[in-house]
């Protein structure tokens, strides 16, 4: 909101310094985006193996935290799944037993949960719905670049301008 409120200013109010500030925050915004990309895309294979050992390490407050709990809860019975890996994921956090949220509903003792891991599962549902989200960002990067282009245009005819009136 800052930054489109500097550039709006220093176009309305025809300002060096609040357009030229406007463009190097917008720079460092669609730099650091670009450069988050090529990360996640180069070190996706350690972000897959990172995310799974913190999910297991989460697993183990299963019990003492109400907050955790009721999200992996919620995800187990949203996708099916049981575990970051598989079901026996949870047999050093729950003793040998599993979650109820790892069977079907209205089961209140889980003995044989569901077979499919929520890691893939969740995975595989973000992997279906990535195409939206990647137009979504393209779209909103091209705005940006346009964004940076029209501020020095502007820049530089306010620039051009004073120099004319000297």
């Amino acid at each position: 909101m800052v930054t489109g409120f500097l550039g709006c200013l220093g176009a309305l109010k025809e300002q060096r310094c609040l357009l030229f500030m406007f463009f190097v925050i917008l720079l460092l915004l669609v730099l650091t985006e670009v450069t988050l990309g090529l990360v996640i895309h180069i070190f996706h294979d350690k972000l897959d193996s990172k995310a799974q050992e913190e999910l297991k390490e989460g697993m183990k407050k299963y019990t003492s935290e109400p907050g955790l709990k009721k999200s992996w809860d919620n995800v187990q019975k949203m996708f099916k799944c049981c575990g970051v890996t598989n079901r026996t994921d949870w047999y050093d956090v729950m003793n040998g037993t599993l979650p109820s949220s790892c069977c079907s509903v209205g089961m209140e003792q889980c003995v044989d949960g569901w077979s499919e891991p929520c890691y893939q599962k969740a995975r595989q549902w973000l992997l279906t719905n990535i195409p939206s989200v990647l137009v979504f960002g393209v779209c909103i990067g091209v705005v940006q670049i346009l964004a940076l282009v029209f501020s020095m245009l502007m820049y530089c005819q306010i620039l051009c301008a004073e120099k004319h009136l000297d």
